[in-house]
């Protein structure tokens, strides 16, 4: 097996870390591999409308307002 080192990992990371090791029942080493291993395991594959829809649900609200219907429509050649 190899071995990874890490540095300069911040503090709450760490905690955050032996906190959900403990709730796994697993060393912060055990929970830091499981969490690598899943994370390689297979790449997910999301389609444009998945990007779309989770950049939607990020944005809640506050993307581009949507132009009324009753204003007129502007000739984009004119």
């Amino acid at each position: 097996m190899a071995t990874l080192t890490i540095r300069g990992l911040d503090e709450q990371v760490r905690d955050r870390l032996r906190v959900q090791a403990a709730t796994h029942g697993r060393s912060m080493e055990a929970e830091a591999r499981a969490i690598l291993s899943e994370a390689v395991a297979s790449p997910v594959e999301r389609s444009l409308v998945d990007i779309m829809i989770a950049m939607r649900e990020a944005l809640e609200g506050e993307g581009l307002e949507l132009p009324s219907r009753a204003d007129e429509v502007r000739d984009p050649f004119a």
